[in-house]
């Protein structure tokens, strides 16, 4: 691996992930998150001759990372798009899927991009920088209610109805275009003992709306009972219990609510087995060398 690819990210859960997708040397495999093409080139490490690689990533400052590898295919797609992108290349079904569903280290640390409040910039959180709404859109134009229900739903926040406040006040005086500007914006209700934690959950609800990040996800675990064959399996990599709690209902009942269906006969209907009873997290050794997998979760699942 490069020192470039190893800079840009640091895979987390790189060899257990592996592990648990059980690689066929000829088979085909999805990394619906490229990034800085950690995973992808271990997993070009299990593949003979016969394999292949679909490899997805929305923003485009990761084609750079990319292996110059014949069996190697680059998606410049949002996973949202799985099931539509691999039949254009005329794929029908794949044997594994993968995804690291945590921003790349490259993201936070190109304070230009506006994911980090360490800094000032533009505030903007875009995976992709063609087009669609900035978080300066959202933290402007969404009312006092709106912004309140992702701070709770996607931040995890408390007294989200005292932030939003924050917020409005503030951009009444002046529009909130910046990183800074939005983080002197909720000062008053910063806690300070946990600021960098209060802060963190802040940029993240923001991102995750921005990016349509949760609706992004359930598409892409639908299209996978599509894709996957059977025996094929799922393993995703999540960062914050909304995705875990997605994931792992998922896998354990095809829905998100995870109520398991049965049919007339009162038979469960399951759609994958699960592989991992419990969530796989990275050892201390890994969160010494990588403090940003701390969070990390894995499961894995093989659909029926």
């Amino acid at each position: 691996m490069s020192s470039e690819t190893t800079t840009y990210h640091v895979p987390v859960l790189l060899e257990e992930s592996i592990s648990l997708l059980d690689i066929d040397p000829n088979g085909t495999y999805c990394d619906l998150t490229f990034g800085g093409g950690g995973h992808s080139r271990r997993i070009l490490q299990s593949l003979g001759q016969g394999g292949r690689l679909f490899s997805f990533d929305q923003d485009r400052d990761t084609l750079c990372n990319a292996p110059d590898d014949e069996r190697f295919n680059y998606v410049e797609s949002n996973f949202r798009f799985l099931r539509g992108a691999l039949r254009l290349r005329g794929v029908e079904q794949v044997d594994g899927i993968l995804a690291d569903l945590g921003v790349s280290s490259h993201h936070f640390d190109a304070t230009e991009r506006g994911f980090s409040f360490r800094g000032d910039a533009p505030l903007d959180m875009r995976m992709n920088q063609r087009g669609g709404r900035t978080a300066a859109d959202v933290v402007n134009q969404y009312d006092a209610d709106a912004l309140g229900r992702i701070l709770r739903e996607y931040g995890e926040l408390d007294t989200t109805w005292k932030i939003a406040s924050c917020i409005v006040r503030a951009r009444e005086k002046s529009p909130i275009l910046t990183t800074a500007q939005l983080v002197e914006a909720v000062a008053p209700c910063t806690p300070k003992r946990d600021e960098s934690k209060f802060l963190t959950k802040l940029f993240q609800a923001l991102r995750i709306e921005v990016n349509g990040e949760m609706e992004a996800l359930k598409m892409a675990l639908e299209q996978s009972l599509k894709v996957l064959r059977p025996g094929g399996r799922l393993v995703v990599i999540s960062y914050h219990s909304l995705e875990d709690r997605l994931v792992k209902n998922f896998m354990r009942s095809g829905n998100f609510e995870g109520k398991v269906e049965q049919d007339f006969f009162g038979r469960r209907e399951l759609p994958f087995e699960v592989v991992t009873r419990k969530a796989v997290v990275p050892t201390a050794e890994e969160i010494a060398r990588n403090s940003r997998s701390r969070s990390a979760k894995m499961r894995a699942a093989i659909k029926l």
